[in-house]
């Protein structure tokens, strides 16, 4: 199949190449897959999210692979699942590209995109492909629930209080950083431009670890896609209050401090696609979250705290008492 294009094997063949990747029946489904529509069963409460990845908008193919392509195009879906407590079970993919399309390639990225799915308890169950002669685009509907086992409802991000810890997981700055080094000439270890390339193209949604804020009691949590300065932000404008976020205690990545040691503190604040989780809650259920995704091997670092004062707004409190309100960051479709 070296070589064999699109139009070589048509739209339904390449469905039937796709399908084959994906397996046709998943737990739960009651149809199987290749019907108009897909079916499955469902308790609890229901989560719906989307996202697009358009060539030359959000990758371009000279600093990424058709296998990172994959992974990263559902990855980024399960976080926003993650960021709500819940499980991600089942996946529509639409595919828009040309009939110069290489269909192994396409493969490739279905086989990672699967391999993925497997990794986070997801099932490719349907889609569309489309033709798009200008761009490729992957789009992905991701659908899971949050179960009716008495803890409580999806964490959303218009429930922080006055006086919650706000504490984010694992290491900030190395997608934004990892951005910059597969574009920039960067002299540096090989080790370390690995790894930042790895959590720009490769990213590791905190699935387990949002199911474990849930059980812990936490309620705000919002996953770190536009950056931590605009994501919090997020919280601040839908819980009413503000944020006070103190630069010591911000887990900049000891890659970035590396790489990028001017600006490691700037890409740890405005740095976007991280896809850790930022949370906020009481300082009990905090030490209790964190206990608990410890045993997942991810670290839990608290840096800052929800105020009455500054409502809407993050600021940024320095050692030296200085404090000063930070600007959001973050991609704007229409804007960047």
């Amino acid at each position: 199949m070296l070589g064999v294009k699109v139009s070589e094997v048509g739209e339904f063949g390449l469905i039937d190449l796709l399908r084959k990747e994906f397996g046709a029946t998943a737990p739960g489904v009651t149809v199987q897959n290749g019907d108009d529509c897909a079916a499955w069963r469902t308790a609890g409460t229901a989560l719906a999210t989307t996202d697009t990845m358009v060539e030359d908008v959000h990758f371009r193919f000279r600093t990424i692979t058709w296998d990172e392509l994959g992974w990263k195009a559902l990855a980024v879906n399960i976080s926003d699942i993650a960021s709500m407590g819940g499980s991600a079970d089942y996946a529509l993919l639409t595919l828009g590209l040309s009939e110069a399309a290489s269909v192994p390639d396409l493969l490739q990225m279905a086989r990672s995109l699967a391999d993925c799915g497997r990794e986070f308890g997801t099932a490719v169950i349907g889609g569309d492909i489309v033709s798009s002669p200008k761009a490729f685009f992957v789009t992905v509907a991701l659908y899971g629930h949050v179960p009716d086992d008495g803890l409580g409802p999806p964490l959303t991000r218009s429930a922080a209080r006055v006086g919650d810890q706000v504490a984010v997981t694992g290491w900030l700055g190395r997608s934004a950083a990892g951005f910059r080094a597969l574009n920039e000439t960067v002299s540096d270890p090989a080790a370390a431009l690995a790894e930042l390339r790895r959590a720009h193209n490769r990213p590791w949604p905190r699935l387990r670890e949002g199911q474990a804020l849930r059980a812990a009691g936490v309620q705000a949590c919002i996953d770190i896609s536009d950056g931590l300065a605009a994501d919090v932000g997020h919280i601040a404008e839908m819980s009413g209050l503000g944020v006070r976020l103190r630069a010591e205690l911000l887990p900049v990545s000891p890659q970035v401090s590396r790489v990028f040691p001017a600006d490691a503190l700037t890409l740890a604040l405005y740095g976007g696609e991280e896809y850790e989780l930022a949370f906020a809650a009481p300082p009990a259920v905090t030490a209790r979250a964190a206990a608990e995704i410890g045993r997942l091997g991810t670290p839990v670092t608290v840096v800052g705290e929800v105020v009455a004062n500054h409502p809407g707004k993050v600021y940024l409190l320095w050692p030296n008492g200085r404090e000063e309100i930070v600007g959001k960051g973050g991609f704007d479709h229409f804007r960047d």
